[in-house]
């Protein structure tokens, strides 16, 4: 069983390997007339080559990794705090419930018209948009994770004694935590799908930004090289809460 284990890791590589080498037979075949709107893949990694080394690559997507890191952050942090809020007491829940049923359903990149007239067009524009995006579905997460705890639970644990504050922080909080990276799971990937699409449309710098200016020279070769950024750090993102919620409720989950 272990050996057995060992190897999924190399076999998951093969689908890839083999998706890669169809790309590059496919484009250099006959049936393609020219690769110049479907290069090889051998061409999009040299020309990734070239974009790191001459730093066009490294700028726009630190740009578009700043912008990410601050809205998701802040706006998960706030739904965090705002989900256990609402969950953990009923009055605040009712208060801000239908407030925010009316504005969930709102697309992040809907808020991108006004937000241009409210704070014009720079960084925080895009740290905004990112903190929409993601302040909602963690703030729902959180909100159903605390209110699926078991009440009995809480009950026994008011029964012997221990104060609310300490019901919250090692009872309910604990026992959310799967609903609760779920909703930074999902977003994680969302926030780079998010922030792409508002660099095309609104700003002038980032991978999304890059992006537009390949379309408009029709370099087909860095649009693809745009969106195999895209892919690994939307991976990278959803991988890295799945390793953090392993760690954290992996033992007793």
């Amino acid at each position: 069983m272990t050996r057995l284990y060992c190897l999924k890791p190399k076999w998951s590589i093969l689908p890839v390997i083999v998706f890669l080498g169809v790309w590059e037979g496919v484009s250099r075949s006959e049936f393609i007339p020219g690769h110049f709107f479907f290069p090889p893949f051998t061409v999009v990694i040299r020309e990734f080559y070239h974009l790191t080394v001459s730093g066009v690559l490294i700028e726009n997507f630190s740009s578009s990794l700043i912008r990410v890191l601050a809205g998701f952050t802040t706006g998960s942090i706030s739904g965090i705090i705002m989900g256990v809020f609402m969950g953990y007491k009923e009055g605040i829940n009712k208060t801000f419930h239908p407030i925010f049923s009316l504005l969930y359903p709102i697309p992040a990149l809907g808020w991108l018209p006004v937000l241009m007239l409210w704070v014009g067009i720079g960084e925080i524009l895009p740290i905004i948009i990112i903190f929409i995006c993601s302040f909602f579905p963690v703030l729902y997460n959180t909100v159903t994770g605390i209110k699926t705890v078991d009440p009995n639970l809480i009950n026994a644990a008011r029964t012997l004694g221990a104060s609310e504050k300490r019901i919250l922080f090692t009872l309910a909080l604990p026992l959310a935590l799967p609903n609760i990276f779920t909703g930074l799971r999902l977003e994680a990937g969302m926030a780079w799908r998010v922030i792409i699409a508002a660099e095309m449309v609104a700003i002038p710098t980032g991978i999304g930004a890059l992006l537009m200016k390949a379309e408009s020279l029709i370099r087909i070769d860095i649009v693809i090289v745009c969106l195999m950024v895209l892919a690994v750090m939307c991976l990278s993102f959803e991988r890295f809460f799945i390793f953090a919620e392993q760690k954290l409720t992996g033992k007793w989950r």
